[in-house]
Order: C-alpha cells, then sequence, then structure tokens
C-alpha cells in the first residue's frame, strides 16, 4: 500500500506547501484622517464629496485669458506629460499581454527534417518527413496565478493613470505659478519705474536749485545715486521675468526663441478654494490615488510569488499532415493528431521561490508605508497653504496700513521740501520707505496668488470657488 502511494507523495507535498502560502497579506489600516483641518476657519466652507465636484477647469478661477491660453497650450504640449501618457499606454499594453497569457494560444507551422537512424522509419536509408499542422496551448490557471499577475498589472495602469492625472495637476499648476510671479513682476517693475520717474523729477528740480545758489551740490549726487541705484533694480526684475518667460516656455511645449508675453499691469482677484473635509481631499488627489494603485498591485504580486509552490498543468494538442511526399501531405492518410497534458511540481529550487516570496512581501511592506506617507503628506500640505492664506491675508492687511502711511509721509516731505522746509535727506527716507512698503505689500499680494495655486494642487484640483 505504502509503494502504491509513494509516487503521490510529492505531489501531496507540493500542494500543502502551497495550500500553506495562499493568504495574501493584509492590507495596513489606513492613515487616521482628521474630521477638520487644524487651519480650517469660518471663511472656508465643507466641500461637497469628491464625486459630486467638477474637475474643470479650475485656473480659470483667476479670470485670465492668456493664463487659460497657456494652461491649454501645455495640456497639449508639455514634454511631461507626454511622457506620462506613453508610460500610461505601455501599461496598458501590458495589461493585454497578461490577459493574453490567460487564453488558448493557437499556431499554424510547416517544417520538414531529413535523417537516418535507429529513430526513423527507414532505418539506416536517409529518409525525408514534411509536416504541417495546426498547434495549441492552454496554461490551465488552477490556482489563480496568471488572474493575479492580470490584476497586478491592471493595478499598475490604474497607477499610471493616476500619476497622468498627478503630473497634469502639477504642470498645470507651474503654469499658473510661472505665470502669476510674472505679472507680479510686470507689477513691481512699474511700481519701480514709477519710482525712477519721481527720482528724475526730483533731481531737475534740485539740479535748479542748485543753478540758483539754493542747494549744494552734494544734493544733486545725492539725488543722482538714489536715480542710478532705482534704474539699476529695473534691470534686475526685467531679468527675473525673462527667466520666467522662458520657463514658461518650456512648460507649454515651445522654443524660447519664439515665445513672448507683453508686459500688463493690474491686480488679478484672488479666488476662494474650498478646503473640504480631509477624507474628501484624499478621494481627489491623483498621487494618493496611484500610491494605493501601487499598494494593491504588490498584494496582488505577492499572491503570485505564493503561487510558485504551485504544481503548473498545461494542456498541448496538435493536427495536422506528415508525409515523405509533397504530393501526398494533404492527404487523408497522412494526417496526424496528437494531444498531452503536462504536470509540473515544483520539489527543491535552493530556496528560490521562498526568496521571491520574501521580495514581494518586502515591496508590498514598502508600498504601504509610501502610502501612508502620501497620504500624510497630502495632509500636511493642505494644512499649509491654509495656514500660509491666512497669515498672508493677515500681513497684506498690516502691509496696507504701512503703505498707506508712508504714501502720506512721502507726500507730505515732498510739499516741505519743494517749500524748503525740510532737507533732502528727509525727503529721500520718505521716499525710499515707501518704495519699500509698496514693493513689500505686491510681493505679499503675489504669495497669496502663490499659494492659492499651491491650495488648488493640494486639494487635487478642479475644486468649485466659495462665494464671497
Amino acid at each position: 500500500m505504502l509503494k502504491k502511494l509513494h509516487p503521490l507523495l510529492p505531489l501531496a507535498a507540493a500542494l500543502l506547501l502551497a495550500g500553506c502560502a495562499t493568504a495574501l497579506p493584509p492590507l495596513p489600516a489606513p492613515a487616521e484622517t482628521p474630521r477638520h483641518f487644524k487651519e480650517q476657519h469660518e471663511h472656508w466652507t465643507i466641500a461637497q464629496p469628491a464625486e459630486a465636484q467638477s474637475r474643470g477647469t479650475w485656473w480659470k478661477a483667476f479670470g485670465d485669458p492668456v493664463l487659460d491660453n497657456l494652461v491649454e497650450r501645455a495640456g497639449e504640449n508639455n514634454t511631461d506629460i507626454q511622457q506620462a501618457a506613453a508610460r500610461l499606454a505601455q501599461a496598458r499594453s501590458l495589461v493585454r499581454s497578461a490577459q493574453a497569457d490567460r487564453t488558448p494560444q493557437v499556431g499554424v507551422g510547416a517544417g520538414a527534417s531529413r535523417g537516418a537512424g535507429a529513430n526513423t522509419a527507414s532505418g539506416a536509408t536517409p529518409a525525408t518527413l514534411l509536416e504541417a499542422g495546426l498547434n495549441l496551448s492552454y496554461e490551465v490557471d488552477l490556482w489563480g496565478r496568471l488572474a493575479r499577475v492580470r490584476d497586478a498589472a491592471s493595478l499598475d495602469a490604474q497607477s499610471r493613470e493616476a500619476l497622468l492625472q498627478s503630473t497634469r495637476l502639477l504642470v498645470q499648476a507651474e503654469v499658473a505659478q510661472t505665470y502669476l510671479a510674472l505679472r507680479a513682476t510686470d507689477t513691481e517693475r512699474l511700481l519701480v519705474q514709477d519710482t525712477v520717474a519721481a527720482y528724475a523729477d526730483t533731481l531737475r528740480l534740485t539740479q535748479r536749485r542748485f543753478e540758483a545758489g539754493d542747494v549744494a551740490e552734494l544734493d544733486v549726487i545725492r539725488i543722482q545715486t538714489e536715480l542710478a541705484a532705482t534704474e539699476a533694480e529695473v534691470f534686475a526684475l526685467s531679468r527675473s521675468r525673462a527667466e520666467r518667460e522662458h520657463a514658461l516656455a518650456v512648460l507649454v511645449g515651445e522654443p524660447v526663441a519664439g515665445f513672448a508675453l507683453a508686459p500688463v499691469d493690474g491686480v488679478r482677484p484672488l479666488p476662494r478654494i474650498p478646503a473640504g473635509v480631509p477624507a474628501t481631499v484624499l478621494t481627489r488627489r491623483p498621487d494618493v490615488a496611484a500610491a494605493q494603485a501601487d499598494l494593491l498591485a504588490a498584494q496582488a504580486r505577492v499572491g503570485v510569488a505564493q503561487a510558485a509552490w504551485f504544481p503548473s498543468v498545461s494542456l498541448t494538442a496538435a493536427a495536422g499532415y506528415a508525409s515523405p511526399d509533397v504530393g501526398d501531405l494533404f492527404k487523408w492518410s497522412a494526417r496526424a493528431w496528437g494531444i498531452g497534458a503536462l504536470l509540473s511540481v515544483p520539489l527543491f529550487d535552493g530556496g528560490r521561490r521562498e526568496a521571491g516570496v520574501q521580495g514581494a512581501q518586502a515591496q508590498f511592506d514598502a508600498a504601504a508605508a509610501s502610502y501612508r506617507g502620501q497620504v500624510l503628506n497630502a495632509l500636511r500640505e493642505v494644512e499649509d497653504q491654509l495656514a500660509a492664506l491666512r497669515l498672508l491675508q493677515e500681513q497684506s492687511q498690516a502691509q496696507g496700513r504701512a503703505v498707506s502711511a508712508a504714501q502720506r509721509a512721502s507726500a507730505i516731505s515732498e510739499t516741505r521740501y519743494r517749500n524748503g522746509l525740510v532737507s533732502q535727506l528727509e525727503l529721500l527716507d520718505a521716499r525710499r520707505n515707501e518704495l519699500l512698503n509698496r514693493r513689500q505689500a505686491q510681493r505679499v499680494a503675489a504669495a497669496q496668488q502663490l499659494a492659492t495655486v499651491q491650495l488648488i494642487r493640494a486639494l487635487g484640483g478642479g475644486w468649485e470657488t466659495a462665494a464671497s
């Protein structure tokens, strides 16, 4: 009895080991998400669930047709987006390849051979054998290995699709940030140019007073120094503007030489973006979705590695014709066919399969940590921008008061200087202080614009603006 069972022992042992390897690792508990953001105050509204929100053209909230056009051009020509789209197409082709492995493989073939010896029907006399037929093979997926390979490939494709959306959102945000920074530079440069004109007017007045003997030559030199220093700042701002314009050209996928934006001045409206509850934010972040798909794919690959312990069963079939004469090759009497089945049972491989399982498990653990880190980072980014907008709003109000005071002091000093009541140094100090505060106010306004774009990106894009 034992002798009869002995041939089945290896198969039974393999099945036992395979049964022990079927359990997939459980998904880790999701990162705890708070009910509200720490920086969420009364002027931030609660967002509706993700599926109810529009994921449209969020950049149009800034009300700038030039920005709208730039974002659309970037969507068509940006090289990063094109690369992400190509990776998605590649991942989808792997899904089709994995699905094809689960279907029967059919092929036709033809061949000719000539030989002699004990293995041929003609014995020592050389003979030719011609063959033509149809071949079919199919691997029976008893343990789900091929299905898990396909599932992992599908999840990889989902991850690539999410990464494409993440890349598109990143490029849109970079275009918006660079464009708004360029427009802020336009406004600041115009402000400095106005100051240059004011200094030039003061220089003309001082030169007339010097020629009349009312002031010393030192007063003229001071004004000339301030004028030249302020003119140098105009050139520095022009250089910064050129760099941002060149960056925009690359973002929209166009040569720098043929790309130009005319200077425009004016304050752009600051849209309000609803922050939403944290759990809703996570459903809108494409990078979080990509990390989740990577985690599920890693889990499926653990199953693929575990399935290496199972026996594999392959079915084959062939039908056709074989004849030593071409004229008789397709006669009914020359027909030939055969079917077969192959059972392969892994017994000993020096630990290769166990190493594969351990490697897949390690990849799963890394994907789990990456996913949790992505969730925590998403929440942090939203908190960062909410805090930035709140503090920038307070800073803007304080800076506005400083600008008003500096403008008043400058106007008073100008009047008193023209009447000869104060020295030139007092006027220059007032002018410098006014310019400093006005430029600082402009920079705060630009920082608010950029923080708004960053918040939109942190929220996953496509959010409706809240009512004021």
